[in-house]
């Protein structure tokens, strides 16, 4: 409403006179006298929420400058709160006058003011330490205390729900009669009371509201601590309310994300199932199904790859975060899904087609061929003229390394089938030497190939010791290269798993290259993503599924 608009006369001095003379009376006089103008007062409050809904709420405390002692001392008093529409009436009529963007001082004064007020006229504690006096008057409601609080909580949650929900009708969204700062002031409102579960519809509800406002309506307070609440478990929420929390407020996003990242480091992991356990019940990976979602989350992984120089638990999470959004993609309903394209918008579509496509998907036999085409398309791409910075080699293996699976796969086939070796070997080399300064991946390739063509000559033997293996434990203790350790280390641990000798000498030489190496995270990696791949893929090779318990077992011990 203008400053200029007419207001109806409000006779505030009458009622202000009379909140002042309930301050000083007796209990008992005071208790008869309020009963007695309780139909009148709240006709007055009504009128007054009424005229200040439409009102700016610095006009509306120039327009109305005794509201504010008038309101003070009417919230102050436990017979005008004990009744629950006046109660009701008083918020509202706060609500109004919390300014949204506060421009000085006094502005932040009068908000903090109006918060004491609205925590003071909900709180329980509050409430139950004026309980002798206004027991008697309660009793005249039906209501003890505590029934009393639990019913005006759903009460006053109901009505703002209502309210909010109300400026949709017949499907027409018509929210944006209920002002911004209104709505502000509401979630402000719930700041004390966002872990009690009545509060969730509330919750829910102002989550899901926008109101056609071209810039955010609820206090970023609120956000935070809506956000903060959800990842502590202290709040369920419904999935829609939670992605739309996300949507409109990216630091808790962020935090979600680092939380669910820190959460996954700090914790032992004995399996990839918990880990997807641990990751499917944060959420994101259906939330990223939303591609602004998805590109966040693509960010913070991208820099905790960098910052961790590509540790095997941080490259785990992202496969098997990865694995998961493909999953939630695949089951959302296809009128609602984006193309998969618009998660890789600018990364080469058929290398992209390549690697979203899932082992299952595929008939064993037709993993090598597969796996070929993807080698033959990442060399291509990799050394063309046009990838010159760093930058631009990077994204490409960022996109390699979400797609792990394939990887594990290649270094598999190498042994387990008949295959030509060199592009499932640059594959490999690649993933895990992605700069070639200096000829440092070509020089990883040769030594790579060395180590492979030894483990094929002993692959058939039954009958194996560690001495046999020493010329490839030369290779990854004499080599300063970690990238040549990590990728020998990967082809001797599924040589052990899968060669016909390898289980005698497992654990033993486990060990030494754990030891000799500090490889230890590395291999339990591996081996955890190794034993994942086997349960689903319903293999039957017992003997690999007891040696990788027995390894996980001893390693988890170590690590």
């Amino acid at each position: 409403m203008a400053e200029d608009t007419p207001v109806p006369r409000l006779n505030f001095e009458y009622w202000l006179d009379k909140a002042i003379e309930w301050g000083q009376a007796t209990t008992l006089e005071s208790q008869k006298d309020v009963c007695l103008h309780l139909p009148q007062l709240q006709k007055f409050l009504h009128e007054i929420y009424e005229t200040l809904k439409h009102m700016d709420s610095i006009v509306a405390i120039r327009q109305f400058p005794l509201i504010g002692q008038l309101l003070g001392r009417l919230c102050w008093n436990p017979f005008v709160i004990g009744y629950e529409e006046s109660q009701k009436t008083l918020m509202w009529c706060l609500c109004c006058l919390y300014s949204s963007e506060p421009q000085n001082p006094v502005e932040l004064k009068a908000n903090s003011w109006i918060r004491s007020l609205l925590c003071h006229l909900i709180s329980s504690s509050k409430w139950e330490s004026n309980e002798a006096e206004t027991s008697t008057f309660l009793s005249t409601l039906g209501y003890t205390s505590a029934d009393y609080y639990c019913h005006l909580v759903k009460n006053m949650v109901f009505s703002l729900v209502t309210e909010l929900r109300g400026n949709q009708f017949n499907g027409l969204n018509i929210q944006g009669r209920v002002s911004a700062s209104r709505v502000n002031a509401v979630s402000l409102f719930c700041l004390p009371l966002i872990t009690l579960p009545d509060l969730t519809p509330l919750l829910e509800t102002l989550l899901l509201y926008h109101g056609g406002a071209s810039k955010e309506i609820l206090s970023s307070e609120f956000l935070e601590a809506v956000n903060e609440a959800f990842l502590k478990k202290k709040i369920s929420l419904p999935e829609t309310a939670v992605f739309s929390l996300w949507l409109r407020h990216l630091p808790s996003l962020e935090k979600a994300t680092l939380y669910l990242l820190d959460q996954l480091v700090s914790i032992q992991l004995n399996s990839l199932e918990e880990v997807a356990c641990v990751i499917k019940d944060s959420l994101l990976p259906q939330a990223a199904n939303h591609p602004a979602i998805f590109r966040i989350v693509n960010e913070i992984f991208k820099n905790a790859l960098m910052e961790t120089d590509g540790t095997p638990e941080v490259m785990t999470i992202i496969q098997v975060f990865t694995q998961l959004f493909l999953q939630a993609h695949q089951d959302e309903s296809k009128q609602h899904t984006f193309p998969l394209k618009a998660y890789f918008p600018y990364h080469h579509q058929p290398l992209v087609t390549a690697l979203l496509r899932r082992p299952f998907e595929l008939p064993a036999t037709h993993w090598f061929a597969h796996l070929k085409h993807i080698s033959d398309m990442l060399k291509a791409l990799v050394e063309d003229t046009n990838v010159r910075s760093a930058a631009d080699l990077f994204e490409i293996w960022f996109l390699v390394v979400r797609f792990g699976e394939w990887l594990d796969i290649a270094a598999e086939q190498l042994l387990k089938a008949a295959v030509e070796p060199d592009a499932l070997l640059w594959l490999l080399a690649f993933y895990y030497c992605p700069q070639n300064e200096n000829q440092q991946r070509t020089q990883t390739m040769v030594e790579a190939k060395a180590v492979y063509s030894h483990l094929m000559m002993l692959f058939n033997r039954i009958v194996l010791s560690v001495k046999d293996l020493e010329a490839a434990v030369r290779s990854i203790t004499d080599t300063e290269r970690c990238c040549n350790q990590r990728l020998t280390t990967h082809l001797l641990t599924n040589f052990l798993l899968f060669s016909s000798g390898g289980h005698t000498i497992a654990q033993e030489f486990i060990y030494h290259i754990t030891e000799t190496t500090d490889s230890s995270k590395e291999v339990c990696s591996l081996l955890i993503r190794t034993a994942y791949r086997i349960n689903h893929n319903g293999e039957k090779n017992t003997r690999t599924v007891k040696l990788l318990n027995e390894l996980l077992e001893k390693l988890t011990l170590k690590v």
